[in-house]
């Protein structure tokens, strides 16, 4: 059931949150050998938080539904690693401000779902759902297998480059990557404050938006997606096309033939020259910040880190301010250029991802597609429903206007609709 479905059971009295909770450790004591979703998860204090809505009668919009939170996020009392041995046994003693938000609106952290290290490359023992011999992405790999596997309708994930809408992809779900800045960071372990951004995974746009309304405390409505006649897509490529592969253009093709079927309007944008080095600008402000973020890590631990982490962090610490500097500054025009290439279309259409899931769990594959709009601060989508030449999902991703969610997300909708119709 996708959460919204859960509180139209439990508001005609037809299911309740101690039923729901208990679904759902069922499904994950069945799926979890296979999936490895979770880093824990807190059984016990899960039964008695959905008893006790139960007997309140539920309140808040995600009253009884359960959730998963990414182990780079805070949870009292709760293991929190941050996919990394130098935190065994850490429990913070509150909640990150999402979790905290979360739980106000009535949501049942079921317990915390595997993270790469620090939210970096290096993976968990997580798999893919839709074939466990392939990675479901990174860094919030944990959370996008947990609800595309259902065990859980939503689950809070991180993005610093691609790490929920390219797992998204990956695993055929949902995702949203909020504007910069609009869900606080609050407890969450930074590793790079000018790019690291909430958000989460869920299986419609409904629930995104659900999970939405409750981080700014809003009055819930179900979305109400725009004819297809009326909605205007930008096509864009970007200068980082050349990166999908040969099913993930195929697919990008597929979407574009099926929107334009539907009576969706399509339009290409001329992606301007000076948008090209906006990729590596991203890894320069990623590397430097995630050097200052994990300074005491590097001092007091640094033979525990994993070698791809040693290498960024010493990539970061040799930056120089002034190319730190030029990165943000480059971000910064990018960011003055983008509102007038969007000003006549109500979202742009992009790839999600290279492609389907890349075999083996060693690396989570490619953030390619993801990093300059991380590092644009815009809201991003991924849109579910098409599938590659190995059968495995492969995303569209859309970007937004920032600050203009609920409508990205109703664009999302009418998207998925055109994707998945005969």
């Amino acid at each position: 059931m996708t959460a919204l479905a859960m509180r139209r059971a439990m508001a005609d009295g037809t299911l309740t949150a101690e039923v729901a909770v208990r679904r759902a450790l069922e499904h994950i004591a069945e799926r979890e050998p296979v999936i490895h979703a979770w880093e824990c998860i807190d059984a016990e204090g899960a039964m008695r938080a959905a008893r006790d809505l139960d007997a309140r009668g539920r309140p808040g919009l995600l009253g009884g539904v359960p959730i998963g939170v990414k182990d780079l996020i805070a949870t009292a009392g709760l293991p929190t690693r941050y996919g990394s041995p130098i935190y065994q046994g850490f429990r913070p003693a509150a909640d990150a401000a999402c979790v905290a938000r979360a739980r106000a609106a009535g949501a049942v952290v079921i317990g915390k779902t595997v993270t790469t290290e620090f939210a970096y490359f290096t993976p968990g023992p997580t798999a893919n759902p839709c074939n466990p011999d392939h990675t479901p992405g990174g860094s919030s790999s944990g959370s996008a297998a947990a609800v595309a596997d259902g065990m859980v309708p939503i689950a809070f994930g991180t993005q610093t480059a691609g790490s929920l809408i390219r797992p998204a992809s990956f695993c055929g779900v949902f995702a949203i990557k909020p504007s910069f800045g609009s869900v606080s960071l609050a407890g969450v372990k930074p590793f790079s404050p000018s790019l690291d951004t909430v958000g989460w995974f869920a299986r419609s746009a409904d629930d995104l938006e659900l999970m939405r309304c409750a981080m700014e405390q809003a009055a819930f409505a179900p979305l109400q997606p725009p004819d297809a006649r009326a909605l205007r897509l930008g096509v864009c490529r970007t200068h980082e096309w050349p990166a999908a592969d040969a099913g993930g253009s195929a697919a990008f093709e597929e979407a574009l033939k099926k929107a334009g079927a539907a009576g969706i309007r399509l339009r290409d944008i001329d992606w301007p020259a000076e948008m090209a080095g906006l990729v590596e600008a991203q890894k320069t402000v990623m590397a430097r910040e995630a050097a200052q973020s994990l300074a005491p890590e590097w001092r007091d631990h640094r033979e525990r880190l994993s070698a791809a982490l040693v290498a960024l962090l010493e990539m970061g610490r040799a930056c120089a301010d002034h190319t730190y500097q030029q990165a943000l500054d480059q971000a910064a025009a990018a960011r003055r250029l983008l509102p007038p290439l969007m000003r006549d279309v109500d979202a742009l259409l992009v790839p999600a991802a290279p492609g389907e899931a890349p075999a083996g769990l060693g690396a989570t594959g490619d953030p390619v597609f993801n990093r300059l709009w991380t590092l644009l601060g815009v809201p991003c989508v991924n849109v579910p429903g098409l599938q590659g030449p190995q059968g495995l999902p492969i995303g569209m991703q859309l970007i937004g206007h920032v600050r203009q969610e609920r409508n990205l997300l109703a664009v999302a909708s009418r998207l998925h609709r055109a994707l998945t119709e005969d």
